[in-house]
């Protein structure tokens, strides 16, 4: 599919529990002539502790070059609270691709407020050591739902996110999400626009609160979802397809690949400088 608009936030790159390859696989079999990245793309807070860096969270930002080459895609990065290292450059222009705060768009007749959500956030903006603290926690729920759904897998279950449902039977979760919601249309009011785009809570929705449209884009950890915006101005929630798991394991497959080749390169280098040993 192309779109006139993708939005996508919350990918998280750096952790274990990114969902690198599913958000890369998506942009290969959806292409639009903007995309917005809503925040939390990079997080530079699990990097700086215990997070890595994979190939596959590299190969993400090189389909992104590859849809600017061939769609002339313009990209939007919006700085989140987990990459909020970009505000040493913010703002940032290259080519196609600006980094800033916030965006408004304009779809159809109405106007939109882009932003990552953290703004209202008090724990965030105000506490951020509360704020980590809270991410070791949400981090070690991640790496348990993992280790469940291999356990699932296994025994041949579907995906189910533990982690989404444990936090949607905690009630101070859910206040907390009807509470952002409230509280950041407010936000779309003073800078006249219509309604509001954000991230940050991983709630993807679409809803009418009080006359105001909001809007959120999920994220790439649970969820795996995006809004996306049609040429007729309408938007949509939509979901990363099962049948688009081929890539998955192809991508899979090639990087084993390219470690077998890289263990045969090795084995032939440590036989030569054997028989030069014996030889010698």
């Amino acid at each position: 599919m192309h779109y006139k608009t993708i939005v996508i936030s919350d990918i998280h790159l750096g952790t274990s529990g990114s969902k690198a390859k599913e958000v890369t696989s998506f942009l290969k079999h959806n292409s639009c002539d903007e995309l917005i990245l809503n925040g939390d793309i990079i997080d530079g807070w699990q990097l700086k502790k215990f997070g890595a860096w994979k190939k596959h969270h590299t190969k993400f930002f090189k389909s992104i070059l590859r849809a600017i080459e061939k769609y002339d895609t313009t990209v939007i990065y919006l700085r989140g609270n987990h990459d909020d290292f970009l505000d040493t450059i913010i703002p940032f222009r290259f080519g196609n691709i600006s980094v800033q705060k916030d965006y408004i768009i304009t779809s159809g007749d109405k106007k939109f407020y882009v932003v990552h959500g953290d703004v209202f956030d008090s724990v965030t903006t105000n506490l951020k050591w509360i704020a980590k603290l809270g991410d070791i926690g949400y981090t070690f729920l991640l790496w348990l739902n993992q280790r469940y759904n291999n356990y699932r897998m296994k025994r041949g279950l579907p995906y189910y996110s533990l982690s989404q449902a444990i936090k949607s039977k905690v009630k101070k979760a859910i206040s907390y999400i009807s509470e952002f919601e409230n509280e950041i249309i407010c936000l779309a009011k003073v800078k006249k626009c219509d309604g509001i785009i954000c991230g940050h809570i991983h709630q993807p929705a679409i809803k009418n609160i009080n006359g105001t449209i909001y809007m959120n884009s999920g994220d790439w950890v649970e969820s795996l979802s995006a809004l996306v915006e049609d040429f007729e101005g309408t938007w949509s929630v939509v979901y990363y397809s099962d049948n688009l798991v081929d890539d998955i394991v192809e991508e899979e497959a090639e990087e084993a690949r390219d470690l077998f080749d890289m263990d045969i390169i090795h084995l032939k280098a440590e036989i030569e400088i054997r028989k030069r040993t014996i030889t010698g």
